[in-house]
């Protein structure tokens, strides 16, 4: 099994504020055992960072890129981070707007 922890950052474009885009992330995120923050940006995107182990931080990154029923993702940019060795999974939270 594959314990290699990735973190990658998420820029989500298109309309994905007001749809309920950051809780979907944010349940999803969670069931797939992550750990990050998700939040809005003025700019109408909405931003995530998170952490886990490759396989479900990749689910996470497709669902992304379809996210909720009314959205509607017209991009998803990944920014990826180091990998290191597996840590113990923290929270997934939701930040407030900036």
């Amino acid at each position: 099994m594959d314990e290699t922890i990735v973190r990658v950052r998420l820029s989500v474009h298109g309309r994905v504020q007001g749809v309920g885009y950051r809780a979907a992330l944010h349940r999803e995120a969670t069931r797939l055992g992550l750990a990050g923050w998700v939040r809005n940006r003025h700019d109408g995107t909405v931003e995530a960072w998170v952490q886990g182990r490759a396989a479900p931080v990749e689910r996470l990154v497709a669902w992304a890129r379809r996210g909720p029923p009314l959205a509607r993702v017209a991009q998803v940019l990944v920014a990826m981070d180091e990998a290191q060795p597996a840590a113990p999974a923290e929270a997934f939270e939701v930040w407030p707007t900036v």
